[in-house]
């Protein structure tokens, strides 16, 4: 024990000489650098050049935290601006994406604008709101229906060619049966060669021709237009093209989009007249010519030989 407490005693008094040592030290080197004489200025200036750079490599340590710290704060800014990068990238995909779904109805809207029409017929425009959704079954429904005045029967179609007819109504929407329906059977007339025929859907994009008249006379290419026997459809509605089928049949390209189908013109198609008296046509005061209609001639007297 006593030799721990020689042990303190000795080194106390060391720590607070060497304590006094440097701040006096610190004293007249503060003491120095305030003297304003051009000698100490450089004896200054030669301490400055032999000891500030003997402390690069002191300083390494330091200035390499400082670039880290630097660096980490950089980083953070552009992590921060990549984050609002991404933000708007998505928020132009959605810009682009509405831009394009705008410019495609802007489209179809122009097209259903230039197509040519009967100046006799009348049109009513709808959205198409769903759509059937089975195979075997191929129809739409519009947002037009019987406050519109929209009738069944009448013929709709898209921005190019005829899409189908009303096939049922109801107050504020209607159903259209299109042409590639099974139950859909419309006469056509194919161009140049004035054939008729029978436009009956199969549930494909390219329904089949029947009951032509001369197979001969039609080639693929041909304009498809509706003939306008029965009343069904009004004439000369654009319907498609004649393809030969890879079953060797002829079948019609539809000109209609059926892959986009958002916007139909509902035709108000005018009713034709009902006979229902046929003979009716004939007028009484009609005058008849032949034997039928010669006026007897009067017999003569017959004159008896008693008298």
């Amino acid at each position: 024990m006593a030799r721990d407490k020689n042990t303190e005693d000795f080194v106390t008094p060391i720590r607070r000489l060497l304590v006094g040592v440097l701040l006096l030290a610190l004293f007249g080197l503060f003491l120095v650098w305030r003297i304003d004489s051009p000698r100490v200025e450089r004896f200054r200036a030669a301490a400055i050049d032999k000891v500030v750079p003997s402390f690069d490599w002191a300083m390494a340590p330091i200035n390499g935290i400082v670039g880290l710290v630097t660096d980490f704060q950089s980083y953070q800014q552009l992590s921060a601006q990549n984050q609002d990068l991404r933000r708007e990238l998505q928020q132009m995909k959605a810009w682009k994406e509405a831009a394009l779904q705008l410019e495609q109805e802007n489209a179809k809207l122009l097209d259903l604008n230039n197509v040519s029409l009967d100046p006799q017929l009348t049109y009513v425009t709808g959205v198409v709101i769903a759509d059937s959704g089975s195979p075997f079954r191929q129809s739409v429904l519009v947002n037009v229906g019987a406050r519109d005045g929209i009738i069944d029967g009448w013929p709709t179609m898209d921005g190019i060619g005829l899409v189908g007819r009303i096939a049922g109504v109801g107050q504020e929407t209607s159903r259209v049966m299109l042409l590639t329906d099974t139950s859909s059977r419309i006469p056509v007339t194919i161009q140049p060669s004035g054939q008729k025929a029978i436009l009956a859907g199969d549930n494909t994009l390219n329904p089949p021709l029947e009951f032509l008249e001369d197979t001969a006379l039609v080639r693929p290419g041909d304009r498809v237009v509706s003939s306008g026997d029965g009343g069904v459809f009004p004439a000369d509605l654009l319907v498609g093209q004649v393809a030969l089928g890879t079953d060797q049949r002829l079948r019609v390209r539809l000109s209609a989009d059926y892959q986009r189908l958002e916007f139909l013109r509902v035709l108000r198609a005018q009713p034709h007249e009902t006979i229902n008296d046929p003979g009716g046509l004939l007028t009484p005061e009609a005058e008849f010519y032949g034997p039928a209609a010669l006026p007897a001639s009067p017999l003569p007297p017959v004159v008896s030989s008693d008298g």
